[in-house]
């Protein structure tokens, strides 16, 4: 997992090259250089920024439960943001860093929700059949894209076919922007362009 920072000077890892090859996250300059440790505890799995450049975003396991926090980017006490059972994850700021979306599992197979920045206020943003996972808003806010898996699909495996979603934020309606063979690396970060008119995804194979 990796991603620029807003100032576009750093960007975000997640490494597993330490600690038991357990995940944690650093900040690297983005030219190179030294990494900087930022989560003390592992496994932590980076994938937001807040817009102000000063606030990640990212998954960890504590004591057996997956769940969001934040963290400064200057290191420190991490926040834990969510606690409900099973799996919370993927958490992305809206850019206007009001809110932070995840996809959750705690109603039973994996969907969109979304909570204000302080985990407050904690509400679904999906509700369907299917398994949507790594919510991805548009710069200009008006849309999120998402992986979707078919019902019955665990966890966020490779070599499976899947759906790009798009819900738009102003009526809620979803489209379909592809069907393609894929899965874990498909679309785990942020990608779109700053114009809000494209997203970049991986593909398995050739898409006609």
């Amino acid at each position: 997992d990796h991603g620029i920072s807003p100032d576009s000077h750093s960007l975000a890892i997640s490494d597993q090259s330490q600690d038991d090859h357990r995940s944690l996250v650093y900040l690297v300059p983005i030219e190179g250089g030294t990494p900087r440790r930022i989560t003390q505890k592992a496994p932590s799995y980076w994938h937001g920024w807040s817009p102000d450049g000063k606030t990640l975003a990212f998954v960890g396991e504590r004591n057996g439960e997956f769940d969001i926090y934040t963290i400064p980017v200057t290191g420190g006490e991490e926040t834990r943001l969510t606690t409900a059972k099973g799996l919370d994850d993927g958490p992305e700021y809206s850019p206007d860093g009001n809110f932070i979306y995840f996809n959750s599992e705690r109603t039973g197979h994996m969907q969109i929700w979304r909570m204000k920045s302080d985990g407050s206020t904690q509400e679904q943003v999906t509700s369907d059949e299917f398994n949507n996972w790594f919510p991805h808003l548009s710069p200009d806010g008006e849309w999120i894209v998402f992986l979707t898996y078919e019902k019955g699909v665990e966890g966020h495996p490779e070599n499976k076919d899947v759906m790009l979603r798009l819900m738009s934020l102003r009526d809620q309606k979803v489209t379909v922007l592809a069907k393609l063979f894929g899965g874990q690396g498909t679309i785990n970060v942020p990608s779109w362009s700053p114009d809000s008119k494209q997203v970049a995804f991986v593909s398995y194979q050739l898409i006609p």
